[in-house]
């Protein structure tokens, strides 16, 4: 199996390196991610600026730009072939609900999706590594166990899944559930720069407001890996005849 891996806390970050060490036991890994951290860069690309690949001491190549760059890079020319799995993580902290919207972990595995790759982000709920040669070993077991599971039907999938900072042994199997939901985010934080001018600092994510049972919120609590399938397609299909009726109504207003 040829996997691309990727991160949005850089490639020097823990996580990477540990699940690049738990992928290499079974799997080609190539490293692509990027120079520095990129939490919360979405799908970001990189149009404004040049980007540059450069090659670290232990084999690593290293990008400055976004997650979603280097998946970019790496897939329209950087690798000339086409892996059977990109994955992304381990990432230092929590992707649940509406984490993945503004997630560079889940931006750099949908990346590989949009171009027909399967792909799978991973993260850690707790900050701060606990328990993290665990998660490497049970991340890359799900990946050897799925491989490139329905790649075949020409149908890529996109997985995103949370592990809780446990042993491993105390890991329950992972459960297949939804998005939860979070409050709105705390209050942003603000300070005077030396010149007098007010600065802004986004506030941390909001707490859970749907963990109910089927969650990826309520899975992890409970010890389970939470494993989700992600779509990209953003269009509310049910509401497409409200706002095609709506439409019609709201011309013919117009014209007479």
């Amino acid at each position: 199996m040829k996997i691309l891996l990727c991160n949005d806390d850089g490639f020097q970050a823990p996580g990477i390196v540990a699940l690049h060490d738990a992928l290499a036991a079974f799997a080609e890994v190539e490293v692509i991610a990027p120079e520095h951290n990129n939490s919360a860069r979405s799908n970001a690309l990189t149009l404004d600026s040049p980007l540059y690949v450069r090659r670290a001491a232990n084999g690593f190549r290293y990008v400055n730009g976004t997650p979603a760059d280097c998946v970019h890079i790496a897939l329209t020319g950087l690798l000339g072939y086409q892996p059977d799995l990109v994955v992304s993580g381990i990432n230092n902290g929590a992707n649940m609900g509406d984490d993945t919207v503004y997630s560079g972990t889940v931006g750099a595995a949908m990346e590989g999706y949009l171009f027909g790759i399967p792909a799978i982000a991973f993260s850690q709920v707790e900050k701060g590594w606990g328990y993290l040669d665990d998660a490497a070993r049970v991340g890359s077991d799900l990946v050897r166990r799925i491989g490139s599971f329905g790649a075949e039907a020409g149908k890529p999938w996109l997985l995103n899944v949370n592990i809780p900072n446990l042993p491993e042994a105390e890991l329950k199997p992972p459960k297949v559930c939804r998005l939860g939901r979070r409050h709105s985010a705390q209050k942003a934080i603000t300070m005077q720069s030396p010149r007098g001018e007010t600065m802004y600092w986004i506030g941390g994510a909001g707490a859970a407001l749907d963990a109910s049972e089927g969650t990826d919120f309520h899975a992890t609590a409970n010890g389970h890996l939470a494993l989700t399938p992600l779509t990209i397609d953003l269009t509310d299909h049910g509401a497409l005849t409200y706002w095609s009726q709506g439409l019609g109504r709201i011309l013919t207003s117009a014209a007479g």
